[in-house]
């Protein structure tokens, strides 16, 4: 197996360097050639100036500019960063040690890097803050999601704990705040084909051979709203939310489901009222069991006082400087 290279670069942000390899034919005169057409969004403007700067690298140091086109080589660089929105809330650490870290994302933070949100997201937070530059998650959670979110610490264990959500030996559940039906039977478990195409925002359910199941609990109920457990058997993309719309009782805070609303990404007053809740498993490593559970609340079942049900629990963090 070959071995992969080493960055020379170091992490920025909590963000590794890009890595190219140039393909084996071509007929760039230049590196900077290369880069110029491999990298169509960038202005060739601010190619010349990394380069000038020596901000694009190979194996022996920086990348002339004049540098002639070597074939089946790498190339490493950092990309400009975009300009996010800070999102001002914590993340709580639940439990952290040689080989794990289980955190409480808020709501707003995306779990990975991509597209608009890069530095604004718990991996990359979370690899800064704590020093541990090989941090990767387990698993992932929405954007609009707070909760459990786990992570590898020590890359040798990555697949072993990543391999149990893919054979889907960890039991989850979550909590979330809807409208309450007095009709609408429950418990249940409710069973659908979900289909999410690529390039379109939303899921949708079609007829079918179901692909997607969750267990719904209603908990309690007070003043028209009921605080649910939902139990998924499977992980679709936006099955808890679907799966509660189709119930007629769409999840406080829903931008999707039933009705797509657009929102600024900066608006933080009406969260999403689902939690990622527990998550339980058979240690992979240790044979021991593993059961965690979350410090948040929903901050529509806490505070039904509040103006604003879907504010987000706990406290806020002023943005960086």
């Amino acid at each position: 197996m070959r071995r992969k290279l080493r960055s020379p670069l170091p992490q920025r942000h909590g963000l590794d360097a890009v890595r190219l390899r140039t393909p084996a034919d071509g007929g760039w005169a230049t590196m900077r050639d290369h880069l110029v057409e491999r990298l169509p969004r960038v202005d060739p403007a601010r190619i010349d100036t990394m380069l000038r700067d020596g901000l694009v690298v190979d194996t022996a140091g920086p990348i002339a500019p004049d540098a002639p086109y070597v074939p089946e080589s790498f190339l490493w660089f950092h990309r400009d960063l975009p300009v996010e929105a800070p999102v001002p809330f914590p993340i709580g650490i639940v439990h952290r040690d040689e080989d794990l870290l289980v955190v409480d994302k808020p709501h707003f933070l995306a779990t990975i890097p991509r597209g608009q949100h890069i530095v604004e997201t718990a991996l990359v937070r979370l690899r800064r803050d704590l020093d541990l530059p090989a941090l990767s998650p387990a698993h992932r959670l929405d954007r609009v999601t707070a909760g459990l979110l786990m992570f590898v610490v020590r890359p040798e264990r990555r697949g072993a704990y990543q391999t149990l959500f893919r054979d889907r030996l960890v039991r989850k559940t979550y909590e979330a705040v809807a409208p309450h039906d007095p009709g609408l039977e429950l418990p249940r478990t409710v069973r659908s084909r979900i289909v999410k195409d690529r390039g379109v925002i939303c899921a949708y359910e079609e007829p079918g051979e179901p692909n997607a199941e969750t267990h719904v609990e209603l908990l309690e109920h007070r003043g028209g709203l009921g605080r649910y457990r939902l139990s998924p058997a499977t992980g679709r993309t936006h099955q808890l939310r679907l799966h509660m719309s189709g119930l007629g009782v769409p999840i406080l805070g829903d931008d999707f489901y039933p009705v797509l609303t657009d929102r600024p990404l900066d608006d933080y007053s009406r969260p999403l009222q689902l939690l990622a809740s527990t998550l339980e498993f058979t240690d992979p490593i240790s044979g021991e069991p593993r059961r965690f559970t979350t410090r948040r609340r929903l901050q529509a079942w806490s505070d039904p006082r509040s103006p604003s049900p879907g504010r987000p629990a706990g406290p806020a963090r002023p943005p960086a400087a």
